[in-house]
């Protein structure tokens, strides 16, 4: 018998437990061979997924709304400006915590919608409600699920219902760890790669894989170093479709840290417009730098100006392609995707996140498997009330 424990992340899988972040780490770095399986079932049913989408996406008129709660709504965000740039169509991302609190406001029942929900479990009651209120809402109405549980409700709607399609990620994302890793980024690049071309988007699926497994081996320990500096505030900041994985870095190390440390978003423009206020000795900035040519000079800009400032604790550039303005200070590089699109960098860039989230959390004696030690924030939301909604049939 075979007792050689295995390790994450630097750690025994016997002292993560110990530390309460044994599932943390475990999905955190399992991420590429998910993306990997992820990418494989595409593969598999890219005809299932292709009969379903491609009337759809012929229909003049055609919205299509990314949404999901939490985290869940930023994987949406995050790609939805690139993908209405590449298919030259309507895409919006709007969480199911506004779409449910003001369906009247966002769903318009003449316009044919397609909504794309983000669900780990697929029992958020705000994420079975957007799918109930969309089907009533709106005259010509189509689901597409993404979820990592087959026993959600989600899941089980759309079985029986012809006008959805659910696709259901590898069984190992379904996260039991209290913040969204591994469940967050399957589904993002499930996303990317439906409506990129399942095809054309796998060779950078492995270019992805393989970067990330290179930044997790050899980065962590780095990222460790960095987080066991205890910074009380740290700021992310990203353009377009980073904007939403700096919210999702913010939002990241707020719940592993239980609200111990004070996090920040923001867009390098919208970054000068008040929010720089917070940045002091006690702060650690993080600025995602694009490889879009244009988008990246507004990053460098923002960048040479907080270094210049030398009022931050830290300022660090996270980027792909290493030049003078990268490399002028504190960055971490990404080895092999110089020439990856925008979308593939989404992936390296979150996986620092979540890095810097799990080690600063044990730096805090935090948990992170169950951060929450008062119970009040829960992996599944509870709690949420679903009013009627006045004007809408079917309540």
């Amino acid at each position: 018998m075979n007792d050689v424990s295995s390790s994450y992340l630097g750690y025994t899988e016997e002292a993560l437990k110990e530390k309460g972040a044994y599932w943390t780490a475990r999905e955190i770095e399992q991420q590429p061979d998910a993306w990997l399986s992820a990418q494989g079932f595409l593969e598999s049913n890219a005809d299932v997924i292709e009969q379903f989408l491609r009337p759809l996406l012929r229909k003049p008129g055609l919205r299509i709304i990314f949404t999901g709660a939490g985290t869940s709504a930023f994987a949406g965000a995050s790609i939805a400006p690139s993908l209405q740039q590449k298919l030259s169509l309507r895409i919006e991302s709007i969480a199911t915590t506004e779409l449910v609190s003001n369906p009247l406001q966002y769903l318009q029942k003449t316009v044919p919608t397609l909504l794309v929900s983000f669900a780990r479990s697929g029992n958020s009651p705000e994420s079975v409600a957007a799918v109930s209120l969309a089907e009533r809402c709106v005259e010509d109405c189509y689901q597409l699920v993404l979820t990592c549980n087959a026993e959600g409700e989600l899941y089980r709607h759309c079985a029986q219902n012809e006008r959805c399609l659910a696709l259901l990620m590898p069984k190992q994302t379904n996260d039991q760890s209290f913040a969204m890793t591994s469940s967050f980024s399957s589904m993002l690049l499930s996303a990317i790669s439906i409506f990129s071309g399942i095809t054309r988007f796998a060779k950078h699926v492995d270019v992805i894989a393989g970067s990330v497994s290179q930044l997790i081996a050899n980065e962590s320990a780095r990222i460790q170093d960095i987080a066991n500096k205890n910074f009380g505030r740290v700021v992310y900041l990203g353009s377009s479709g980073f904007k939403a994985i700096a919210q999702e870095s913010s939002l990241k190390l707020l719940e592993l840290t239980a609200g111990k440390t004070v996090t920040a978003f923001d867009s390098p423009l919208g970054f000068r417009h008040g929010p720089k206020s917070i940045v002091n000795s006690d702060t650690l900035v993080v600025v995602y730098i694009s490889n879009d040519d244009y988008m990246r000079k507004y990053d460098l800009d923002l960048l040479r100006e907080l270094r210049k400032d030398a009022e931050a604790g830290q300022v660090i550039a996270v980027a792909a392609r290493a030049d003078g303005d990268v490399c002028d200070g504190d960055y971490l590089l990404v080895d092999g995707m110089a020439d990856s699109p925008d979308d593939a960098l989404l992936f390296p860039y979150v996986v620092f996140a979540q890095l810097y989230a799990f080690h600063h959390a044990l730096r805090l004696h935090n948990t992170p498997d169950t951060p929450s030690a008062s119970g009040t924030v829960n992996r599944v939301v509870q709690g949420v009330i679903i009013h009627e909604c006045p004007g809408i049939s079917g309540n």
